[in-house]
């Protein structure tokens, strides 16, 4: 019963959805893959709004940019333009190409989101596990989106949700001792194989390996579930690399929750991350 609640709001939401305007698959690459393709979603007769460009999960394997619960609906109703983006996935790519597929899209946005309603100078990056990954790391290694045409400063805020590979070395480190002592075997395709099975590539990959004072990196907002040793250990560091070098960021641990409820209560009344959130976005918009 203690989920009725949310889960009544979240249909009440959803009723709700012909308030919103939805372009789906619109690609951005030319030639395209199938999966080189985003979902916008903006209140109806939008204009000059703030962005949310939302990187979904799934390991780098797996996922969809339509696995996006209450989100867009919840952003759409406070005056913002709502862009989903897939990318392509391992093993079909590498990662260095599911890194510029998420730059490139992101580019797309920056060049194209007026005609949709959206500020292009006002974008705030967020995903969910190996979206925050990415979503971390697009907003710290400037490499990518310059590639793109994507200055840091239209970058308003990044939000990662719950990821545990801000710094790679650490989490292969970790997670390899911990099956070792147990006398357990090392995963087939774990973190080391999925980011490249190099070191200098693991470091490469890990968003706290670019963070630097004098980059424009945006203010970050880490949300993470609190009782996850590994998860709460790699939003504690890369917290404390980012605050070293002076940007703006909040820590948040969120409490009697798990790693697909954090993502998917997001915008539900009363979540704490939810509240986090909206607090940060709001600050963040100031600037």
């Amino acid at each position: 019963m203690k989920y009725l609640a949310p889960l009544l709001v979240a249909f009440a939401l959803l009723s709700e959805a012909q308030a919103q305007d939805v372009k789906r698959n619109i690609p951005y690459a030319d030639p395209a893959h199938e999966r080189q393709v985003l979902d916008i979603y903006s209140p109806p007769g939008a204009k000059n709004l703030p962005v949310v460009f939302w990187i979904h999960g799934g390991g780098w394997q797996a996922g969809d940019k339509t696995s996006v619960q209450l989100k867009p609906q919840v952003f759409v109703e406070k005056g913002f333009v709502f862009v989903s983006t897939n990318y392509r996935l391992l093993p079909s790519v590498e990662m260095e190409s599911i890194i510029r597929d998420v730059a490139k899209s992101l580019g797309w946005v920056h060049k194209h989101i007026a005609e949709h309603g959206g500020d292009p100078n006002r974008i705030l990056v967020m995903g969910h596990s190996a979206g925050a990954q990415l979503a971390a790391l697009v907003c710290t290694d400037d490499r990518s989106l310059k590639a793109e045409g994507v200055p840091f400063n239209v970058l308003k805020g990044c939000v990662p949700v719950d990821g545990d590979t801000y710094d790679v070395p650490a989490i292969i480190e970790t997670a390899e001792t911990r099956r070792r002592v147990h006398g357990q075997p090392q995963a087939k395709v774990g973190h080391r194989e999925k980011f490249g099975n190099d070191p200098k590539k693991h470091i490469d990959f890990s968003a706290v390996t670019h963070v630097a004072k004098g980059k424009n990196i945006p203010p970050f907002l880490i949300l993470h579930v609190a009782d996850h040793p590994d998860n709460a250990a790699q939003a504690q560091r890369l917290g404390a690399v980012l605050k070293g070098a002076g940007i703006p960021v909040t820590v948040f641990g969120a409490k009697e929750t798990n790693h697909t409820r954090i993502n998917a209560e997001l915008g539900l009344p009363d979540d704490p991350p939810t509240k986090a959130l909206f607090e940060f976005v709001g600050e963040a918009l100031k600037k």
